[in-house]
């Protein structure tokens, strides 16, 4: 993809980014937890980097128009579960039926199965994998983040094995090293809630540009 186009998707990453913050926060209560949620600009340039990495990474790929409004709500639901430690089910829904129809319409274009086969895989790996994870003893995941692992197993299986091998493991990095920065400045408490799903959403997002 030329440096123009990857230039106008990254914007578009940016409007969305931009309207993420009061579309998240009129979709649940505040809270009035300790992690804050993210101001208009600093969303905004999280997604410039979401959407230009993806057009990027992927420009070539059949499946990226749909992996951008995946994107796009996935900005919204970081927002609501920084603010309330939520992650609705019509945002989960959404991210599901993008990351199902653009595997779906990829297939129909290319004439390649075996990648929708993949993808349902993924999702139902992520789905099992979350769901033992959240029944474990003191686990700290809740049933909004096993829907939204499997959601996003559906465009990281159309990807290949590699990205859903790095998008299985990254999450469980990015909220461990998360944790440990909190705690060593003091911010949060070894029994703090911490939301998981920013870290499901970008450790799903790295593992798009780089599996």
């Amino acid at each position: 993809m030329s440096a123009l186009l990857v230039t106008g998707v990254a914007l578009l990453g940016a409007a969305a980014g931009w309207a993420a913050v009061p579309v998240g926060r009129s979709l649940v209560p505040d809270t009035g937890g300790r992690v804050r949620t993210p101001n208009r600009s600093v969303l905004a340039l999280v997604g410039a980097v979401v959407f230009g990495g993806l057009a990027a990474a992927r420009g070539a790929d059949p499946a990226l128009p749909a992996l951008l409004p995946v994107a796009a709500t996935g900005l919204v639901l970081v927002v609501t579960d920084l603010t309330a430690l939520r992650l609705p089910d019509p945002l989960v829904g959404l991210v599901a039926l993008g990351g199902g129809l653009g595997p779906a319409a990829a297939t129909a274009a290319t004439g390649e199965p075996r990648h929708l086969a993949v993808a349902v895989a993924g999702a139902t790996l992520s789905f099992i994998g979350y769901a033992l994870l959240a029944l474990l003893p003191r686990a700290r995941l809740g049933f909004g983040d096993v829907k939204l692992a499997a959601a996003l197993g559906l465009p990281l299986g159309w990807l290949g094995w590699p990205a859903l091998r790095l998008g299985l493991l990254l999450p469980h990095v990015l909220a461990g090293v998360t944790v440990l920065v909190l705690l060593a400045a003091g911010r949060v408490r070894r029994d703090t809630p911490v939301p998981f799903g920013p870290a499901l959403l970008g450790g799903a997002w790295l593992a798009a540009v780089l599996g």
